[in-house]
């Protein structure tokens, strides 16, 4: 971790801060913040902030940027901002980043409105179909014996209780890894579960389980559906967004590439 967190360090990032700069150190009257801490994690592309670190883990990342300040220190007291090689290193950081914060600012120039976004969603609305999907559970047992008790039980039971029910029989007698969420398996589309499983699930309405047990190379299931969802187009909506950034993206490409088609038209190229 030590040797990820002092990459970092030295990455020129342009990353997010947060709101409020809060001094975690003082290293030599030079203060070492939260903000200081976060441009690291972000920089490492950590999808966590400072604040949610366990204590331990603070700690290491603070007391390896203390580290890093203070081995900066060193190298600028050694004179090496003289060197060739600090000067021609700067140079090349300097186009880049100003070239980073340019290609930003071109960025942040183009707009698209929704009215653009909705002829994309209305031209490809096959591209943003949701297919028919089950939310279901499942009891995994060795034999088909055993399956056939289940449903037996099963069969006894009120519908108003039958989910509760099923939940309790799975985290008693499933062998399957989901059987402390309940025989939980999640929404799944057809063609993501072993063929017989899906077939079997796929039959089923919302709030009825399997009347035979179902065999699959993993042992014998009984499978109960909570929900089933027709396959439907993603309303505009929910897509919106999505559809902007990525015409955002198109846009400033081809902005990007035009404005190079002119500078190379103009620009003396000499190929060695």
């Amino acid at each position: 971790m030590k040797k990820i967190i002092l990459a970092g360090l030295s990455a020129a990032t342009l990353a997010l801060s947060l709101p409020a700069a809060d001094t975690l150190a003082t290293v030599n009257g030079h203060k070492i913040t939260k903000e200081d801490v976060q441009t690291v994690l972000n920089s490492m592309g950590a999808r966590t902030t400072y604040d949610a670190l366990p204590d331990d883990i603070k700690r290491k990342v603070l007391d390896q940027i203390i580290e890093q300040q203070l081995l900066q220190e060193k190298a600028l007291k050694s004179g090496i901002e003289k060197s060739k090689e600090y000067k021609e290193a700067l140079d090349k950081l300097k186009k880049k980043l100003a070239l980073d914060i340019w290609m930003k600012k071109e960025l942040d120039k183009i707009q698209v409105s929704d009215k653009e976004a909705k002829k994309v969603y209305e031209e490809h609305k096959n591209s943003f179909q949701r297919p028919e999907s089950v939310h279901a559970r499942h009891i995994l047992l060795k034999t088909e014996e055993e399956a056939k008790k289940v449903i037996e039980e099963l069969s006894k039971t009120p519908k108003s209780k039958l989910k509760s029910k099923f939940e309790e029989l799975a985290k008693t007698k499933s062998t399957g890894p989901s059987a402390s969420r309940g025989g939980d398996l999640g929404t799944f589309g057809r063609g993501q579960m072993v063929k017989p499983f899906s077939d079997a699930a796929f039959a089923l309405k919302a709030g009825e389980f399997t009347k035979q047990p179902v065999k699959t190379q993993f042992g014998y299931h009984v499978i109960y559906v909570e929900e089933k969802n027709p396959a439907q187009t993603i309303p505009f909506e929910q897509v919106k967004d999505r559809i902007k950034q990525n015409l955002k993206m198109e846009k400033f490409k081809d902005k990007i590439q035009e404005i190079a088609k002119g500078l190379r038209s103009k620009a003396k190229i000499k190929y060695q």
